[in-house]
């Protein structure tokens, strides 16, 4: 992994706590901090509803739109660069249904680690991933990309990082087979500093819908 992606992974912990987490310092975060996985969705916890069966990557293709079920995520994906600084840019704060893709990446369903970020909420409340945390392993994620065909990824399992020990190569690393990672804001809150880490979705591909004809 490049020095550039090194400073990206830990940049994007630091842009997303600069931005968000403003209604929960207006509201009080005792009630309505967002769920935190539990330590049943880790790794380290066992397969759970994980499989290893796996589709065949596909060609590359941008995608248009992430589907969550589970957590009623239902959002146009736009297309996010780097800052100057290295870290990954995220997609702005006042559209609470709105996710970014890191284009420079590997496009979900392709061979290698793509990434897809959002908010987790803003001054007027919840946003897209507000539940990202609640998911389990074995839920579904769907992206649907701009060569018609939606991508079917299963969530492999949830892990939240302190900002101070992200784990780059992990979550970013090039992976053989077509994988997901979706990350938002997470962890530890305080009114002073904002949140204090990220979750982290870890899936990979299993299925692909082709485009219905018309």
């Amino acid at each position: 992994m490049t020095a550039r992606k090194r400073g990206w992974g830990k940049g994007w912990g630091i842009a997303v706590a600069v931005c968000a987490g403003v209604w929960l310092v207006q509201n009080g975060a005792e009630n309505i901090t967002p769920p935190i996985p539990s330590a049943a969705e880790a790794f380290a916890a066992g397969p759970g509803h994980h499989t290893d069966a796996a589709a065949d990557p596909l060609p590359p293709s941008a995608p248009v739109r992430l589907r969550i079920p589970e957590i009623r995520v239902n959002a146009p994906v736009m297309l996010l660069g780097l800052d100057k600084d290295g870290s990954l840019d995220v997609p702005p704060a006042a559209d609470r249904n709105l996710t970014g893709w890191y284009k420079d990446g590997t496009a979900p369903g392709a061979k290698g680690t793509a990434i897809v970020a959002g908010h987790v909420d803003n001054a007027r409340g919840p946003s897209v991933f507000y539940s990202l945390g609640a998911l389990k392993k074995g839920h579904r994620i769907e992206v649907t990309r701009e060569d018609g065909r939606t991508a079917v990824f299963t969530i492999d399992a949830i892990e939240v990082y302190e900002a101070d020990a992200f784990p780059d190569e992990k979550v970013y690393g090039p992976r053989d087979r077509a994988e997901l990672r979706v990350i938002t804001c997470g962890g530890g809150f305080t009114k002073k500093t904002g949140y204090q880490g990220n979750v982290v979705a870890y899936a990979h591909l299993i299925g692909v819908r082709e485009p219905t004809a018309t």
